[in-house]
């Protein structure tokens, strides 16, 4: 799958297609340095096993961890369908698919939106996509490992 934003001027839009390159990169320091200091996460937004709060993943230190634990033990593969840039703001139409070290994957449809500061440094960026549905994933194939044990 492909990022397939077009370049459009937009910063946050650009700031959107930087961070999934980092990501794909695994290039956890490219990524990071993408962020204001006071930046937030929200990953899924609300509140979730990711996230028991729902108030975010707020700071880089916040965020580092939030990359240690959720993005660096796959790989991901993305395709951005739409993109919506607006002022400094750019929402993202996607399909991202994780690539777990086992072989397995998880695929998950998904609406991005990040906003960027005044030096063009991602600020928030929100992830809207159902938790429930991932969990389900992840369940059926721990429950196919259950049967292959």
């Amino acid at each position: 799958l492909r990022n397939m934003t077009r370049n459009t001027g937009n910063r946050a839009q650009q700031a959107g297609a930087e961070s999934l390159a980092a990501v794909r990169a695994k290039d956890k320091a490219a990524w990071l340095a993408l962020f204001a200091e006071d930046a937030v996460i929200q990953d899924p937004v609300g509140v979730s096993p990711l996230d028991p709060s729902g108030l975010g993943h707020c700071g880089k230190d916040a965020i580092g961890r939030f990359w240690d634990a959720v993005i660096a033990p796959g790989q991901l593969e993305t395709k951005i369908r739409e993109s919506y840039p607006a002022g400094d703001e750019c929402a993202n139409v996607a399909t991202f698919v994780n690539h777990l070290p086992n072989g397995h994957k998880i695929e998950t449809d998904l609406v991005v939106v990040y906003r960027v500061d005044a030096c063009g440094r991602i600020a928030s960026l929100k992830a809207y996509w159902e938790y429930a549905k991932i969990a389900a994933q992840l369940e059926k194939l721990l429950a196919g490992a259950d049967r292959k044990g």
